[in-house]
């Protein structure tokens, strides 16, 4: 892939294609899509806005390739990707880069957590494989599971590599997969694109469109080739996807963000469980679904977490991703920047206490889109910012007068995708945690595992990723039924 003009964000590059096949094929349609570098404002170059053409070919070629993908043994399917771990690495330097530029992170934040454990993360969903459940018997009838078809895949721009937390469940589950990738950082994705053409898959097995949500996204979502649609992205959009998969009942896996709340009980460690929670609200620019956004602690220790809080959110520097000096980068485009900086105003407005931060530019840095990083306290339970999906380095502190009363705070959201509980003891806070309607809770300093199933109560969503759960959501249950006395009944 051609890097430059990406690499120092500076100058343009561009491609005009997207990967069916197994062949880079020009896109049907001459618009263009101009991708921008959060941190300079410049343009990286234009990629294809994508058309229904373009998905009609890939849905050709993934339905074409599935009958013989499809009844491959999984561990065959598996050792189809063995060498994707070490090509990746021998280009985690581009990899890099490539995601500073695009999303705008920190160079420490792209080689530790985008690209670091990258090629391991992809072994361990590999290894999978290995997990499939065998035929079991009910009675006399044999029940086995198939692959559910070909899978329409929309990643989001947070986590470009994301792409591969749905895509090679997918196939090694037995799927063929047409994926459109977010046209808001397509580079990343490119590049792991021509990775992956080099393992020689069969042709059609894994396509990637390029193009905007309107132009390439929403012709995938209807298409009625897609057996299997997943989606990670906004409320809104995550309706309109569902609007436009019902006309062909295409199941759908969809993730759609958080309002995560962390609550801090009596005897929890204050002070950590504070500057924890600040940490993972901030962390990757403070776009991150499942980010814990608000802070819930006793009414009478209000101020001693805004205090905690403050002194916490100054240690971050906000500034270029590539200068070492810097710990916060910009959000991602100038949509994301004028919401956030709209839900900060608000915040302010409807009286929260602004204890650090603000809808002003951060000092020294007059181009970018740079959030100063952000702390309210006194946030009443129905104020925007205490109910909306900020997605921005913004965090809402609130007080609860009992254990009860924190639940409720905690359940009062339309999301339901993560959250944390810091208490004495693991039990009590395990207790606790069962009574919040979230997809997943961090005990403690628990951290998140990959392998256990990610996804969302509510409006957050349904269906899950990682580990066995989410490999399972790309599979059918068929069941048998064998006549009396078959050789092949299993006992149940």
């Amino acid at each position: 892939m051609n890097l430059e003009g990406v690499r120092g964000g500076a100058g343009t590059s561009g491609r005009e294609d997207s990967y069916i096949g197994g062949k880079w094929v020009p896109s049907a349609s001459d618009d263009r899509y101009e991708v921008v570098d959060p941190a300079t404002e410049e343009v990286l170059g234009e990629v294809p806005a994508g058309c229904a053409e373009d998905v009609d070919r890939a849905v050709d070629a993934a339905q074409e390739a599935f009958e013989e993908w499809s009844t491959l043994p999984a561990k065959e399917r598996a050792a189809a990707f063995a060498g994707l771990g070490t090509l990746i690495d021998d280009v985690a330097d581009e990899l890099v880069e490539l995601i500073v530029a695009e999303v705008g992170v920190t160079l420490a934040w792209a080689r530790d957590v985008h690209v670091g454990r990258l090629s391991a993360n992809i072994g361990n969903l590999l290894k999978l494989a290995d997990q499939m459940p065998p035929p079991e018997g009910i009675g006399q009838s044999l029940i086995v599971r198939e692959p559910a078809g070909v899978v329409g895949s929309i990643s989001p721009w947070n986590y470009p590599f994301g792409f591969f937390t749905k895509v090679v469940p997918a196939l090694v589950a037995g799927c063929t997969v047409v994926a459109k990738p977010s046209e808001v950082t397509p580079f990343s994705v490119y590049r792991l694109t021509e990775l992956v053409d080099r393992l020689g898959l069969p042709p059609g097995v894994l396509n990637v469109v390029m193009g905007t949500g309107e132009n390439a996204g929403d012709p995938l979502a209807r298409h009625p080739g897609i057996d299997v649609l997943t989606f990670t992205g906004s409320v809104r959009t995550g309706g309109q996807v569902l609007s436009a998969i019902a006309g062909n009942i295409t199941r759908p896996i969809l993730e759609l963000g958080g309002k995560s709340a962390a609550i801090v009980l009596d005897g929890a460690p204050f002070e950590q469980a504070v500057r924890g929670t600040l940490w993972n609200c901030y962390m990757n620019n403070g776009q991150v679904c499942g980010a814990q956004t608000r802070l819930l602690v006793p009414s009478s220790r209000l101020d001693e977490a805004a205090q905690i809080a403050a002194d916490a959110a100054s240690a971050y520097i906000p500034g270029p991703p590539r200068d070492p000096a810097s710990t916060l980068g910009p959000v991602v485009n100038s949509s994301q920047y004028d919401r956030v900086l709209g839900f900060i105003r608000s915040g302010i407005e409807e009286g929260a206490t602004l204890v650090c931060g603000g809808p002003d530019r951060p000092l020294g840095l007059d181009r970018g889109y740079f959030v100063a990083p952000t702390v309210f306290s006194d946030v009443q339970r129905d104020m925007t910012i205490a109910q909306q999906e900020i997605f921005g380095p913004v965090l809402s502190i609130l007080g609860y007068d009992d254990e009860d009363d924190a639940v409720r705070i905690a359940n009062r959201s339309q999301y339901g995708l993560s959250g944390a509980v810091w208490a004495s003891s693991d039990d009590e806070a395990v207790r606790v945690a069962r009574r919040i309607r979230t997809g997943q809770v961090q005990i403690n300093s628990g951290v998140f595992n990959g392998f256990a199933p990610f996804g969302g109560f509510k409006k957050s969503g349904f269906g899950r990723e990682g580990g066995i759960y989410g490999l399972l959501e790309y599979s059918e249950v068929k069941s048998l039924q064998l006549p009396a006395g078959s050789p092949l009944t299993i006992s149940a």
